[in-house]
């Protein structure tokens, strides 16, 4: 929904987007504030242009979302999150610069001081579930899902993807793969209107939707697609993910392994599905086997959190992906990873994994079971 905020009598559309759960503010308007200009449009073309044509990382932060226009209708328009805000205000010279930064950070929240302190977001977050009576161990499970879902938006920027109806898709479609619902049918579900969906999900609904938008995240860093629906095809893939696990338990036995074990497994005609959890329930890591004969299983999906990482869960996932081989009499694992992730590259070949080719991007491993 749009909303009119006002600095110095001036005023700026901005707008709270659920989906990517930050605050957007129109180019346009905040142009107008910061130059005075009594063409704010044309000055932005103008300055969009100069930026893209010099490589600006700016370009990367913009997207376009429908506000409320001059006419009364609600129109597409330039917007940028209080990130690109800052980045924006660099490239124009203003007196109102640092007024502009103070009212930003009253209207964002202290969104501004969260930048520079990501813990404060989270204690934010976490505040405001908790004032809706949200319980400790499904607040825990959101916040790790919000964190999930921005570095999903911010790859989704990489590869182009800046409109609203796209993001839209996209969800749509790495939804449908892993519950068998679109997100309006989800909704209809659960008898939601206008409320987030995430925020009436249960907490093994969240683990399921968050595990399809971190293996997105991760085809989509390995795979670099270029433009929408490639990406499209990418989300439908990271969503099939969560549906091969969502369809071995049914969620009473979903919740029960859930709560109880560090690392579950979920198995089905020699393919397998591992996810580790820390003591508070939340994803630190998973990892994949894919059947591709009777005697050779691929090794994907290996992700671990950033904050776990050299801790030992990759190698212990490695080792449950490593028995399950050997009980399906598996003769040859083989894998595929990309040049620039050094650590699992090394982390591969200290396994004992050995290089047996490569493309454009990235190296192909194999490594034979005795």
């Amino acid at each position: 929904m749009t909303k009119i905020k006002i600095f110095e009598d001036r005023k700026v559309r901005t707008a709270w987007n659920a989906d990517s759960e930050e605050w957007y503010f129109s180019v346009v308007d905040v142009i107008a504030v910061l130059t005075d200009s009594t063409q704010p449009r044309k000055y932005w073309n103008d300055l969009k242009t100069k930026l893209k044509s010099e490589g600006s990382e700016l370009s990367d932060f913009i997207r376009q979302l429908k506000m409320l226009a001059e006419d009364g209708k609600m129109r597409e328009t330039d917007v940028l999150d209080t990130k690109g805000i800052l980045r924006l205000i660099q490239s124009v010279p203003s007196k109102k610069a640092e007024p502009f930064k103070m009212w930003l950070a009253e209207v964002g929240n202290d969104r501004l001081n969260e930048i520079a302190d990501p813990e404060k977001a989270i204690l934010r977050g976490a505040e405001f579930y908790r004032k809706k009576g949200y319980p400790e161990g499904w607040i825990n499970q959101r916040l790790q899902t919000i964190e999930m879902r921005k570095e999903l938006t911010d790859e989704w920027q990489k590869r182009g993807i800046n409109k609203e109806k796209e993001y839209a898709i996209l969800t749509d479609e790495m939804t449908k793969a892993w519950s068998g619902l679109s997100v309006k049918k989800y909704k209809e579900l659960k008898n939601l209107k206008k409320e987030n969906l995430r925020d009436n999900m249960t907490n093994i609904e969240l683990v399921l939707n968050m595990l399809a938008e971190v293996t997105t995240t991760n085809i989509s860093i390995t795979k670099e697609p270029a433009g929408f629906e490639q990406s499209r095809k990418i989300a439908k893939e990271g969503g099939e993910v969560a549906g091969i696990a969502k369809k071995e338990f049914e969620y009473d036995d979903w919740e029960k392994y859930f709560n109880k074990m560090k690392s579950d497994e979920y198995k089905t005609d020699g393919n397998g599905f591992w996810i580790a959890f820390n003591k508070k329930d939340e994803i630190v890591g998973t990892i994949a086997a894919e059947r591709r004969t009777t005697d050779i299983v691929y090794l994907c999906n290996l992700y671990i959190r950033k904050d776990y990482r050299r801790t030992g869960i990759a190698t212990e996932l490695y080792n449950t992906f490593l028995d399950f081989a050997h009980k399906q009499k598996y003769t040859i694992i083989t894998l595929k990873t990309v040049f620039k992730f050094t650590d699992a590259v090394q982390f591969y070949e200290k396994l004992g994994f050995v290089k047996y080719g490569q493309d454009e991007e990235s190296y192909f491993y194999r490594k034979d079971l005795d």
